[in-house]
């Protein structure tokens, strides 16, 4: 936790920036004509998610924080926590729901996911571009209802709720966007 000026900061470090933790994104320096320079940093809060622009001066520094990746594969959900485990050591990481309530749907069970470690602490999930889940409930398809593209909603085993197309049934896996929840195609 030392403090470091803006011209040594770096995409991917970790600060803090009004007393949030944050993860840098992007950080320009821009030098324009008759001007002083300055800093161009976009930063992405890893409490809130929301995208914060910063500009400041080169003679600011912030308090950087050490962090991490870890690969941890996902064994349960239980008490409103994710429990994540290291299958090198079996050592447990707990991850509050709250902390990566966006990303909950996506999580299934047995698949190993990117955690960034924070001081010791996990801060964030990063998902695949594309993930792999069960359909456990799908109403059938309508007889007669074949013009256009026609979509039904089903729910996942994760409990997200998605429009596929009408002939997917129960017990299939599908690949689902983690972007915009789009139906990609079977797995």
């Amino acid at each position: 936790m030392a403090n470091m000026p803006v011209n040594n900061i770096r995409k991917k470090n970790v600060i803090r920036y009004n007393g949030d933790i944050c993860l840098v994104l992007e950080c320009n320096i821009r030098t324009p004509p008759n001007n002083a320079s300055y800093c161009q940093m976009e930063l992405r809060s890893l409490s809130s998610g929301r995208l914060v622009p910063v500009r400041t001066s080169i003679g600011a520094s912030f308090e950087t924080l050490e962090n991490s990746v870890a690969k941890l594969e996902l064994s349960y959900e239980a008490d409103g926590n994710f429990v994540f485990m290291n299958t090198a050591t079996f050592e447990e990481t707990y991850v509050p729901r709250a902390l990566i309530e966006d990303s909950a749907g996506f999580l299934v069970p047995g698949q190993t996911y990117d955690i960034m470690v924070v001081d010791g602490k996990p801060m964030s999930v990063s998902l695949p571009a594309a993930v792999e889940i069960k359909v456990v409930d799908a109403p059938p398809a309508v007889k007669g209802d074949t013009s256009g593209n026609v979509l039904k909603p089903v729910t996942l085993e994760t409990g997200l709720v998605v429009n596929v197309p009408l002939f997917i049934k129960a017990g299939e896996s599908i690949r689902v966007s983690t972007e915009n929840k789009a139906y990609l195609g079977r797995a």
